[in-house]
């Protein structure tokens, strides 16, 4: 029997139906790592204005760039699979601790402002969701904004893909399977070509690509704050013969000096082994991750803990 994908009316979270909203989020924490969102608050204005500006500005400043690349390396021709790259054309807006927005080349005012604006929301909804996950995990209310803040506040950031059709699909993945190194993740996706999927029980499911719907999945950094109560989950996008896909993934992620480490409210006093995580700054992990984003997530949390016993960290910013 397969099982439906986690789909979740936030607006729920407000009447009669909250109990039942908040297991399903939890739920989907514990078993899925991932969930979409309907009815998010967002408006689906603003949504499809972020869709057409992007569109329009992959056709006018990216796409040829891309054909160029593809071209240069003789992608559209190769015969093995290609394990080292992916099939996606991207670029990254930092809005925190201070915002590039201004700094990217080639982007339309009327698309930067926004941006600006849907980053606003995101992060509203991203903070609105830790405090979900702290009432779901019995943590005190704060406790995951608290630890992600550091000394400078939360790192958050958008990273806009576009995944254009290619020609040998089963030769060359969209995006490799991985974890997310940070917090929560936050996608905008697009509703009508799809591509992406997450690794549950060792089969690959199809995330759907539902209208004005927010996808959320959650990173490393919340499995070692939750003790592995959460799990960050693999997923990957294949890359589509027809249709570009639209990804806008925005990730609400500790500062850069935040010390992370599981809960104490979350670890078992009792079980002699009940660590499973080591103690680190998130800086430290985002050292060690690019070099292991397409592998298992357990040698980062290793390195992690052979740094832990030659640091002595200070207490948390409070």
């Amino acid at each position: 029997m397969e099982v439906a994908f986690p789909v979740i009316d936030l607006s729920k979270i407000n009447g009669e139906e909250r109990g039942a909203t908040m297991d399903m989020i939890k739920d989907a924490c514990e078993n899925w790592g991932f969930f979409e969102l309907m009815n998010h608050g967002i408006s689906h204005e603003l949504m499809d204005t972020v869709e057409k500006l992007t569109k329009d500005h992959y056709k006018k400043c990216m796409e040829e760039r891309f054909k160029e690349m593809v071209t240069s390396k003789g992608l559209e021709v190769v015969q093995s699979e290609i394990t080292d790259m992916d099939w996606e054309s991207t670029f990254f807006l930092r809005h925190l601790p201070e915002s590039n927005l201004y700094e990217i080349p080639d982007l339309e005012d009327d698309y930067r402002k926004v941006m600006k604006q849907f980053a606003v929301e995101l992060k509203k909804l991203a903070e609105k969701l830790l405090d979900i996950l702290c009432e779901n995990l019995g943590l005190e209310q704060g406790y995951l904004k608290k630890v992600f803040y550091g000394s400078k506040g939360p790192t958050f950031g958008t990273k806009v893909s576009n995944y254009p059709p290619c020609p040998k699909p089963d030769l060359i993945k969209g995006l490799r399977a991985h974890t997310d190194a940070g917090g929560i993740i936050l996608l905008f996706q697009d509703d009508k070509v799809s591509g992406l999927q997450l690794l549950k029980d060792d089969q690959w499911i199809d995330v759907p690509p539902l209208k004005h719907s927010i996808v959320i999945n959650l990173g490393d950094q919340l499995e070692v704050i939750t003790n592995g109560k959460y799990k960050s989950v693999m997923h990957r996008v294949l890359a589509q013969t027809d249709g570009t896909r639209m990804s806008i993934a925005s990730f609400y992620n500790p500062g850069r000096d935040a010390v992370i480490y599981p809960a104490p409210a979350l670890v078992d006093k009792e079980a002699e082994k009940s660590i499973a995580y080591p103690k680190f700054m998130f800086e430290d992990y985002m050292k060690v991750y690019p070099s292991l984003k397409f592998e298992d997530k357990e040698p980062r949390f290793e390195a992690m803990k052979t740094m832990e016993s030659t640091v002595s960290l200070g207490p948390i910013a409070t």
